[in-house]
């Protein structure tokens, strides 16, 4: 009888803890503006409990406590819920892929627009950048890189990185076809390495919110690599019916490959365009 008074035991537990999980996020929203309400169960819970054990609390409404009472501990929380950073260059096949299907569509566009959806740090934008200089691109192609974490946006917009990750980004480009010296559009600043403002001189930052928020332009290019794995089913089809009211005919999707386009309506809608890149065109 033990194991069955275990089991109870351990599912009610696990729905007070959805409750209180329910309530945070709740809170969050009501409190900072941010919604994860619509975010992965389990991705949230287990982001919750790494944080429970750094602050050495045992339950989610002690957390909530801190959380809606200190600025420190706030901070931390809605920066831990937020989206991973992209790495610069991190997926030699991915960027060969994209510069093969992303060159001659811009070449054809008069004035192209990228997005860049939920861009937490300077890599991936300037990665894209960078592949936009070397193409010729680049003066022409205005990129627009939101988030709805405001604080990590301001330190994406600053373009810095650690100088720790510089020997790996510049091999990364290498394998990624750079076609000049990392180098050259990066530089070392009290202790940090920066990217070139020139390279960054086309892109508009702005706080953004694919939970909530509206589409606010057309796009010939929308890029959300990160994303979308954390969401949940209905916040998940929000943002992918959000990047199809944003885009032309032809326009191209970057996701994470397999992120749901095999659904309706979305199947009918995009042809992939490298397989496991997750590339697409929209066709219809």
């Amino acid at each position: 009888m033990a194991a069955p008074v275990e089991a109870i035991v351990t599912d009610l537990k696990q729905s007070v803890e959805d409750l209180e999980i329910d309530l945070l996020l709740e809170g969050v929203y009501r409190r900072f503006g941010q919604d994860f309400r619509g975010y992965r169960r389990e991705h949230v819970r287990r982001r919750l409990h790494a944080l429970m054990r750094g602050a050495g609390v045992e339950t989610v409404s002690l957390l909530q406590d801190r959380v809606m009472h200190d600025p420190a501990s706030s901070e931390i929380l809605l920066r831990t819920l937020s989206a991973q950073p992209a790495g610069m260059f991190d997926d030699p096949a991915y960027f060969h892929a994209l510069r093969e299907a992303m060159v001659p569509w811009l070449r054809s566009c008069p004035s192209p627009r990228i997005w860049v959806a939920e861009c937490v740090a300077p890599e991936e934008v300037c990665s894209l950048a960078i592949l936009l200089a070397e193409e010729g691109l680049h003066d022409k192609t205005q990129i627009f890189a939101t988030a709805a974490n405001e604080s990590l946006l301001e330190e994406a917009k600053a373009g810095e990185f650690s100088l720790d990750r510089w020997p790996e980004y510049a091999e990364n480009y290498r394998k990624c076809g750079g076609r000049a010296a990392f180098s050259d559009y990066c530089h070392k600043e009290h202790g940090r390495g920066v990217f070139s403002s020139v390279l960054r001189s086309n892109v508009t930052w702005a706080q953004y919110s694919l939970a909530t928020d509206a589409s606010f332009n057309e796009f010939q290019l929308i890029v959300c690599r990160n994303a979308l794995a954390e969401f949940g089913a209905a916040l998940h089809r929000r943002t992918l019916q959000l990047f199809y009211d944003s885009m032309p005919l032809f326009g191209i999707l970057s996701v994470g490959d397999g992120e749901g386009l095999n659904w309706a309506p979305f199947v009918s809608r995009y042809k992939a365009l490298a397989e496991g890149q997750g590339l697409y065109r929209r066709v219809a």
